[in-house]
């Protein structure tokens, strides 16, 4: 009998899976786009986004299934989901603004790091704002929000 025996997994597209040898595995998403206005992150398909233009305006993200799912409908009470922004910044930076779940603000708490969110970004590095999101209710999710500078 071998030491290891690999476990049958129920596969769902673009969650973390294990194998035994690497561990786990996320999706990440590079695109050559600058962070601005309302952005969609899309968790059925990517844990990691990474903004690789400089970001031209401070942003709202929304975080949500997808664009048929919601995250209210994805999630039971009592599931988290942890997502990375990564935003690259230019001589003038900036930052993410608000935070939504599912296009709204409504029944979403956000609590940043430090108690107080961001007024600024970091000029000439890349701003990873990571967030914890917990399921509390019925359309109503606790949101863990970072923001970290890396130069």
């Amino acid at each position: 009998m071998p030491l290891l025996q690999r476990t049958a997994f129920n596969y769902v597209p673009n969650t973390p899976t294990l194998d035994l040898t690497t561990g786990f595995t996320e999706t990440a998403t590079t695109a050559a786009v600058a962070a601005t206005g309302t952005i969609d992150f899309d968790v059925n398909t990517q844990s990691v986004l990474f903004f690789t233009s400089n970001a031209s305006a401070n942003w709202t993200i929304n975080i949500r299934g997808d664009s048929f799912m919601r995250l209210d409908t994805e999630m039971a009470v009592g599931q988290s989901i942890t997502i990375a922004h990564l935003v690259t910044q230019g001589s003038t930076a900036y930052y993410n603004s608000a935070v939504q779940v599912d296009g709204t603000t409504t029944g979403v708490t956000t609590r940043w790091q430090g108690g107080t969110a961001p007024t600024a970004g970091n000029a000439s590095g890349v701003d990873v704002y990571s967030y914890a999101i917990i399921k509390t209710g019925n359309a109503t999710f606790s949101v863990f929000a970072a923001q970290v500078q890396f130069k």
